[in-house]
């Protein structure tokens, strides 16, 4: 349920900012936010990050599309409610993007995306918020695997030491048995 209500929070907030763009920005004009630091930029991107590779946009329709499923999967093996929450914000940011690939201009499959948060003091992206939970996703569980925090909650040092006490107990009750 985390997984599912969070990634329907983040489309919805995706798909809504997205919206207000379309409607409300100028194409291609800056519109300063808080100066230099934060400016809204409406573009629509045919390709992934900084534009590469445009001409192939349903490539990333269906990456984004098996992204989702895997994610979706998973999510039935979680039960750790962190991994839950990371899932549910990555599956969301990757429905975002999906949602424009499959739904808007030029047509199905190879839609662009849009994009309007900039901040061009920090990097000549313009990105869009599916963009910020998928990136801050990614990250997540980066760290989550390098914390050993497993997907039903557990820690992988916790795992290892299981082993090896059973291996542990394995050993002394063979040789408890040779003994007799």
């Amino acid at each position: 349920m985390i997984v599912a209500s969070l990634a329907a929070v983040v489309l919805v907030a995706d798909q809504s900012v997205k919206h207000l763009t379309i409607e409300n920005l100028p194409k291609h004009e800056a519109v300063p936010v808080l100066g230099e630091f934060l400016q809204l930029y409406y573009i629509r991107n045919s390709g992934a990050a900084f534009s590469i590779g445009a001409e192939v946009t349903w490539i990333f329709t269906i990456a984004m599309a098996v992204v989702a499923g895997i994610i979706v999967w998973k999510a039935f093996q979680v039960h750790s409610r962190l991994w839950a929450v990371v899932l549910g914000c990555l599956l969301g940011g990757v429905l975002g993007n999906l949602t424009d690939r499959v739904l808007r201009e030029p047509g199905f499959a190879v839609g662009h995306v849009v994009d309007m948060i900039s901040m061009p003091w920090m990097l000549p992206a313009i990105f869009n918020v599916a963009d910020i939970f998928i990136v801050s996703g990614m990250i997540s569980v980066a760290l989550l695997v390098v914390f050993g925090l497993r997907l039903d909650g557990t820690r992988e040092r916790d795992h290892a030491q299981s082993a090896d006490d059973a291996t542990q107990n394995g050993h002394e009750g063979a040789a408890a048995s040779a003994e007799i």
